[in-house]
């Protein structure tokens, strides 16, 4: 039997064969047993212990961009993890109240909420719990406590009024640590799906072959060890300088959380969503490009000496991996201050 294409049907089948194979490009595959490592990510990550609600959302976005949050009303949690930067400032170590400046880099915060904890050192179980901290260090946001920023959110009626409505049937909502659950709803739906997505769904065109190929050689180099699941990364914590000596060892990592002398210089595995657009790299923001910080992994994590070819290839695989920001989502509310 004979099955006849129609035009448009043999017209889609080139354009994905073009999209699948440049010209004088073979096909490159991909382990399948591989991609199993992998996942998509959720459309949001829910936590049971904090069910979203779109009254939590409205509520949560609304103190993500509030200045109010600071002493000196002149930063938000926006202003670190900037959402229309993929959640980042580019920035080695953030600048907080009066111009100080921290000593870690600030972390994405798309896709984080799935990740096994938060914090370079972990010391923060989920989002919620780490939207409180930033508040009240001297360093960060610098309120000088958590009944100093309430009594000003409580002056506000737009702000009793979303705590009511966030979080009903409570007498009294308006509390730190539903702060803290209002900015981890509206976090943990920030979420960037992107070609890669698209890929472990069965679009086998949606990566290019230089892509494909990127993926195989940053499996084959060993990334995928600690680098996979759907964050590609963000789930175990691993040791800077596992094979060689990290070259800057002024920061122990996570040992000042645990005090286990096993966990000297480790840190949690950072996710590669959108690593091409959340620069510069590792938690002391000291390495500004993608290839050097891939040749550095390859080096200190790895024991290998990675070739150009290979870094430019994982790399190229790397920039598959920024996804979408979701514009009408994150976009900046009025702050109730000016209403």
């Amino acid at each position: 039997m004979k099955i006849r294409l129609s035009t448009a049907a043999l017209m889609m089948l080139a354009v994905a064969a073009c999209r699948q194979r440049a010209p004088g490009v073979a096909a490159v595959r991909m382990d399948s047993t591989q991609l199993a490592r992998f996942a998509p990510l959720p459309d949001s990550i829910a936590a049971p212990d904090n069910p979203i609600t779109q009254a939590k959302i409205s509520l949560g976005r609304m103190l993500f961009f509030e200045t109010t949050l600071s002493r000196d009303h002149d930063l938000s949690c926006n202003s670190c993890h900037d959402l229309g930067q993929y959640g980042v400032d580019h920035a080695a170590v953030s600048t907080g109240a009066q111009g100080q400046h921290g000593k870690r880099n600030a972390p994405t915060v798309y896709n984080a909420a799935g990740h096994l904890a938060q914090f370079w050192d972990g010391r923060a179980p989920s989002v919620e719990e780490q939207a409180k901290g930033p508040i009240l260090n001297p360093v960060e946001m610098a309120m000088p406590s958590d009944r100093a920023l309430l009594l000003e959110l409580a002056a506000m009626p737009a702000y009793r009024d979303a705590f009511h409505r966030a979080f009903p049937g409570e007498a009294n909502p308006v509390t730190y640590d539903n702060v803290g659950r209002a900015i981890g709803a509206f976090e943990r739906e920030l979420v960037t799906p992107g070609r890669w997505d698209a890929l472990l769904k069965g679009d086998s065109t949606a990566l290019t072959p230089a892509e494909k190929q990127g993926f195989n050689d940053f499996v084959e180099v060993g990334c995928v060890s600690c680098h996979n699941g759907p964050y590609i990364g963000g789930q175990m914590y691993q040791k800077a300088g596992l094979v060689a000596p990290w070259p800057d060892r002024s920061d122990p990592g996570r040992i000042a959380v645990t005090h286990q002398a096993a966990d000297s210089m480790v840190f949690k595995v950072p996710s590669l969503r959108n690593i091409a657009m959340t620069g510069p790299y590792f938690h002391n923001g000291g390495t500004a490009s993608l290839a050097e910080a891939v040749r550095m992994m390859g080096r200190y994590q790895l024991g290998r000496d990675l070739t150009d070819a290979q870094v430019a290839s994982i790399v190229t695989y790397l920039k598959a991996l920024t996804g979408e920001i979701p514009a009408a989502y994150i976009a900046a509310p009025q702050s109730p201050r000016n209403r």
